[in-house]
């Protein structure tokens, strides 16, 4: 039985991709105009269900925050849509007229995104925006947990896709979710590229194909409240951040780093913003439940709110509790809240100045967020400027991080799949958009003649007649036997 499952879903996973390539065989003689039609109507579609697609991926998954999954939707659409509309992507897009350059858009293909279960239905619109913008088909392998409302997503941008002129199978996904059948699709010749967005292994796995692919890893994002930090806005911001979806972006906050001379103020206004501080006994015990024995996160706590994690872990909160905040003295091993925690739980550090923090954060980074995202609060510029040395790409300031990651509250292109550059084991460090789904053919003109040199090596003339040469040939040959 299982063996039929498995063949079957490598058999649908076929015919989607199959059907996907021959939808782009078409989509890419559309022209700008045609796909801009798409494009508005997918949106709109999108605004008509956003709320009903909110429901959907709380009550498959069990995650995050019904509100918040609403803005997330209409983010991955009107956002996005209103980023990209603008960008070209198809025939001409560039011409430089002083070096006669032309440089002319064209499809990568088929598409494959591996979506995640913390934003299943915001990433499948972002993805498919960005896909279809370039001229692109494109197929979903959804996570285990979030097949039902990522293929009612797929469904709604599919129909809205064609009823504006898109051919069929433009937009795709696999119902039957395999190992087996996203593996077929990883290495189906008729996938162009992959988008991977979710956990390491996956995001490895993507990458081992042996075709393109763009993959994201994880962020373990460090925010720095540094002394002449605007305190009171910090705080808001970073709880904001924090218990957006209950914390399942994964460029929210995931410790805050208290400068010394203002910790008491930070503590206080957490405090009086709703953040409850845990004791010795209970961060261990938080540790022990939101995180596995091998450092890796639990499933069954990601996104979830600050009562149920007190619940399970068998400690006492006050009502209203909007955020935990777990002290820390060290990170690694032995402090698993110092790792990424995808939920309202945040570490606590005091640092003596900001070249402190500047050691704590790439510590901090390295357990599992290298390349990703940095979050500072301060007013001293200069300060600021001194963290664009860290081993991350995007460095957000004074803002939530989990929202200027995406670029919602930032000019940062606005994305649901963000680049972890060469550090983080991805092939881009931004936010990923349709430009990186694309090929650009350049069309060269030449600019200046090429002269032989007058010092240039010369061919010698010959100047022996045919005769000549013939005896020349005769005499060496004589030699050669003579030996």
């Amino acid at each position: 039985m299982i063996l039929d499952y498995d063949l079957s879903s490598i058999q649908e996973a076929r015919d989607v991709a199959r059907k996907a390539k021959q939808a782009q065989e078409i989509l890419a003689e559309f022209t700008e105009e045609q796909l801009e039609k798409i494009l508005l109507a997918m949106v709109k579609a999108v605004e008509e269900n956003a709320e009903w697609l909110a429901k959907m991926a709380v009550d498959e998954t069990k995650y995050g925050v019904f509100e918040h999954k609403v803005v997330k939707n209409l983010f991955a659409a009107r956002d996005i849509y209103e980023h990209i509309k603008d960008i070209k992507t198809v025939g001409v897009i560039r011409e430089d007229k002083v070096k006669r350059v032309v440089e002319i858009g064209v499809p990568m293909g088929v598409i494959l995104g591996i979506t995640p279960t913390t934003n299943p239905t915001s990433t499948t619109i972002h993805n498919s925006l960005c896909a279809i913008k370039g001229g692109n088909s494109i197929v979903f392998a959804p996570h285990p947990n979030a097949v039902k409302c990522s293929n009612a997503t797929v469904q709604i941008l599919h129909e809205a896709a064609v009823k504006a002129g898109a051919p069929q199978g433009v937009i795709g996904s696999i119902s039957k979710i395999s190992m087996k059948a996203t593996d077929e699709l990883m290495h189906n010749e008729d996938i162009s590229v992959i988008v991977a967005t979710g956990g390491s292994a996956m995001v490895k796995a993507a990458y081992s194909a042996g075709k393109p692919a763009f993959g994201v890893g994880p962020g373990n994002v460090p925010a720095f409240i540094e002394r002449s930090a605007n305190i009171k806005q910090a705080v808001q911001d970073i709880i904001a951040s924090k218990t957006f979806d209950n914390g399942m972006i994964c460029a929210s906050e995931q410790a805050i780093l208290a400068d010394e001379p203002v910790k008491d103020e930070i503590i206080q206004e957490l405090k009086k913003q709703g953040a409850h501080f845990l004791n010795k006994e209970e961060v261990d015990k938080v540790g022990k439940v939101l995180m596995t024995p091998k450092g890796g996160l639990n499933p069954a706590l990601v996104g979830k709110s600050p009562r149920f994690i007190a619940d399970k872990a068998g400690i006492a909160i006050p009502e209203g509790a909007r955020i935990l905040i777990a002290p820390l003295d060290g990170y690694g091993v032995d402090h698993p809240l110092a790792h990424e925690k995808l939920s309202p739980v945040l570490g606590f550090y005091t640092v003596k100045d900001w070249l402190e923090a500047c050691y704590l954060s790439i510590n901090l980074l390295k357990l599992g967020g290298i390349g990703h995202t940095f979050s500072i609060h301060s007013q001293n510029d200069e300060i600021i400027r001194e963290f664009v040395h860290k081993p991350v790409f995007r460095i957000v300031v004074n803002t939530p991080s989990a929202l200027g990651g995406i670029g919602y509250t930032t000019g940062l292109t606005p994305s649901m799949t963000l680049g972890c550059g060469t550090w983080g084991g991805s092939s881009i460090s931004e936010n990923l958009g349709p430009q990186h789904l694309i090929n650009v053919k350049r069309l060269a003109y030449g600019i200046k003649a090429y002269e032989a040199k007058a010092s240039e090596p010369k061919t010698p003339a010959c100047n022996f007649s045919s005769d000549e040469i013939a005896g020349l040939v005769r005499q060496v040959l004589k030699q050669l036997q003579a030996g």
